[in-house]
């Protein structure tokens, strides 16, 4: 690898920090061991003399086309020339002097993607709210790990590093226009199958007066939203499952053929666990399709899940499974309504026969129409 960088930083009002963040860079740029031929790139949207300052210590300034923290990410991408690219923040809380560490899994061929680790290093007293560090942060990362199967100790670090090679293979993938932005570039590097390394760095506070552009509600909110709509496991399969499930159970604990009637349970739970399965019924699919649809458009890469979708829920089965689930519930509503016929239409059918009978009709239907819509998306011929 060649040691030419790139060093990319978005900054929005980071007069009282950019400064000493440049310099460090050229510190480590004009260390004799480190033979470092660098250039750095501020992507910039200030109203304040961010800018001015920037290119009076040498920095190259490019306005990005659109606002944002991704965008501003991706623009300064574009304008990079670097055979490996470094980002961190203009606000000097990343310490540039560990560029270095980042390069090294680098140049060993160790990596093609290195997370500055700030869980794995240190925190200073200050650096990060007490919800960011010890609540927000630690349940995104872990549902950033469960979601994409990965073992990272800080997916939301903003001083990484990357080949260019790798860049060229996410590039077309990295969309996100906000802080999300760190989430996608994890998710796309996973999905190119690109070996991701972490090296422990120090996060030190902002700057006295030096406001902070991160929102803790709305961008974690979009941090959460964004993880979750590439999951569909974790937001439909898992609580879909669930709720069909306790649904059922409830249906079969009152259910008198079964003869596992609950003393304490009646006919309002059994019709609670209509409702249960029938939703949870529904969320399932939902997470069905959603994987289906991903894979198909290029947006995920095959699974288990999926696989078994392909391979064994055709449009034939899964329509024919249906259409069986809805005949044993017509016939069992059929058989309640002759034998209510019978009786001079005096002995109506107890209400947990009536549930089963229409719960059974209804999932039937479901299934039916579900086979075809997820042969649609699928592309089944």
């Amino acid at each position: 690898m060649s040691d030419k960088i790139s060093v990319v930083i978005p900054t929005k009002n980071e007069e009282e920090s950019i400064g000493m963040c440049i310099e460090k860079i050229q510190k480590v740029f004009n260390f004799n061991e480190h033979h470092i031929d660098g250039e750095i790139i501020i992507a910039d949207n200030s109203a304040d003399n961010t800018p001015e300052i920037a290119k009076s210590l040498g920095a190259k300034v490019i306005v990005p086309d659109e606002h944002g923290y991704g965008n501003a990410y991706r623009f300064g991408f574009e304008h990079a020339s670097g055979d490996c690219i470094v980002m961190g923040d203009g606000d000097n809380t990343y310490d540039f002097t560990d560029i270095p560490k980042l390069l090294e899994p680098l140049k060993k061929g160790e990596a093609d993607l290195v997370l500055g680790s700030r869980f794995k290093g240190e925190i200073k007293k200050g650096a990060m709210p007490w919800h960011h560090q010890y609540i927000g942060n630690p349940f995104l990362t872990w549902l950033f790990n469960k979601a994409n199967k990965s073992n990272l100790s800080d997916t939301h670090s903003g001083f990484r590093a990357f080949t260019r090679d790798a860049y060229e293979k996410m590039r077309t993938d990295l969309k996100t226009t906000g802080m999300e932005f760190a989430s996608e570039m994890l998710e796309v590097a996973i999905k190119n199958n690109l070996k991701i390394a972490e090296v422990p760095i120090t996060y030190y506070p902002r700057p006295e007066g030096s406001a902070p552009n991160l929102s803790s509600f709305s961008d974690g909110w979009r941090h959460l939203k964004h993880i979750l709509l590439r999951a569909p496991t974790l937001l439909f399969l898992i609580p879909g499952f669930v709720l069909f499930a306790l649904g059922m159970l409830l249906v079969f604990l009152i259910w008198n053929p079964f003869n596992l009637w609950v003393p304490l349970l009646g006919i309002h739970s059994m019709i609670a666990g209509c409702l249960l399965a029938i939703v949870g019924y529904q969320i399932v699919f939902l997470g069905l399709f959603a994987k289906t649809y991903g894979v198909h458009h290029g947006l995920r890469n095959q699974d288990r899940v999926t696989e078994f979708v392909s391979k064994h829920i055709t449009l034939t089965r899964g329509s024919t499974a249906g259409l069986a689930i809805f005949l044993a519930g017509f016939v069992y509503a059929l058989h309640l309504l002759l034998n209510w016929i019978g009786s001079g239409y005096k002995n109506l059918p107890v209400l947990d026969q009536d549930i089963a009978g229409l719960t059974l009709l209804v999932i039937g239907l479901q299934t039916i129409f579900y086979s075809f819509f997820l042969s649609v998306i699928g592309g089944e011929e």
